[in-house]
């Protein structure tokens, strides 16, 4: 007699809304205190998906009596980061279209100003701002952060089903 296997796609999407949401609280405060740029504070953004994988693969293993394969583990890692990313990716959308619509400018503003004090010639920065507009607009800006939770959360997911694996017996 085998048992029904509880479905990956519940946790994963549970936990990936409710870090998603986190995440954009956590978003909004760096945003209105100015310190979206910040790349440390940013990292510790990728925190809240690790907090929600853990928390998705737990409830899993609770409802399969403590039981979850590696490639069961990576599968709710990485559709939790698939809805983490979509929900980031459209909340970066409507705040770089509707909330503040000089976004994209201040980002170009804070690019152009990095590359002078690096030394580049005027040359350079127009290049290097020609290949970053084209990836700039608000649609881009939700495709790539789709893209690159999912390719970074496919990778923390790599580490984390690695570690709380707990793979049911052969014979049982």
């Amino acid at each position: 007699m085998t048992e029904n296997q509880p479905s990956v796609t519940s946790p994963a999407i549970k936990y990936g809304f409710i870090g998603g949401l986190v995440s954009i609280a956590y978003s909004a405060v760096l945003l209105v205190n100015g310190v979206d740029t910040n790349s440390w504070m940013g990292t510790l953004g990728y925190i809240i998906l690790i907090v929600a994988m853990v928390m998705a693969m737990k409830e899993f293993k609770q409802s399969d009596h403590g039981y979850m394969s590696y490639g069961q583990g990576l599968g709710i890692g990485t559709l939790v980061s698939a809805v983490f990313g979509v929900l980031s990716g459209l909340f970066m959308f409507v705040y770089a279209t509707f909330i503040d619509p000089n976004f994209q400018q201040n980002i170009r503003d804070k690019q152009i100003l990095d590359l002078e004090s690096r030394g580049y010639s005027d040359e350079q920065i127009e290049q290097s701002m020609g290949i970053a507009e084209m990836f700039s607009s608000p649609t881009m800006l939700v495709v790539l952060t789709i893209v690159g939770y999912i390719f970074m959360g496919f990778i923390i997911a790599l580490i984390v089903s690695a570690i709380m694996k707990n793979k049911r017996p052969e014979f049982e």
